[in-house]
């Protein structure tokens, strides 16, 4: 019986540790994402020699911001080859409509990511953004 009990132990301290890793590790941050103002998508996909960095490209403008001052920035990187910090987390450079900081990608969800970038490291702005369904 204390056998079948340790057995058991095990297989529930397995299971629990199972259940507590986060859904961000099963879920892949390659799609189509829109910023949380609705004005821009991106296509996000992992790149780099090793296939582990995050790229980022503006690949539609729209509810005012395809104005002529961001239209050259089509099909440019936003998320320039960030590398892998930890599960679900990236830093790297951001590029958003000509000005470049230094930056922390997180993939909160399955649907959502977070982008953090700062410039001096004091200068902070956080954007959400969320998976687009066509």
């Amino acid at each position: 019986m204390t056998a079948v009990t340790g057995f058991a132990r095990a297989t529930m301290v397995g299971l629990v540790g199972l259940l507590s890793v986060p859904a961000v590790l099963a879920a892949s941050p390659a799609g189509i994402w829109e910023i949380e103002m609705k004005d821009s998508r991106y296509r996000v996909e992992l790149c780099g020699d090793s296939g582990q960095a995050l790229c980022g490209t503006l690949i539609w403008l729209g509810n005012g911001a395809d104005s002529p001052e961001n239209l050259p920035y089509l099909n440019t990187l936003m998320i320039d080859h960030a590398q892998p910090s930890g599960p679900g987390t990236w830093k790297g450079d951001l590029h958003l409509y000509g000005q470049s900081a230094a930056g922390t990608i997180t993939q909160v969800s399955d649907d959502q990511i977070s982008l953090q970038g700062c410039v001096l490291g004091i200068i902070c702005k956080t954007y959400q953004m969320f998976r687009y369904a066509e």
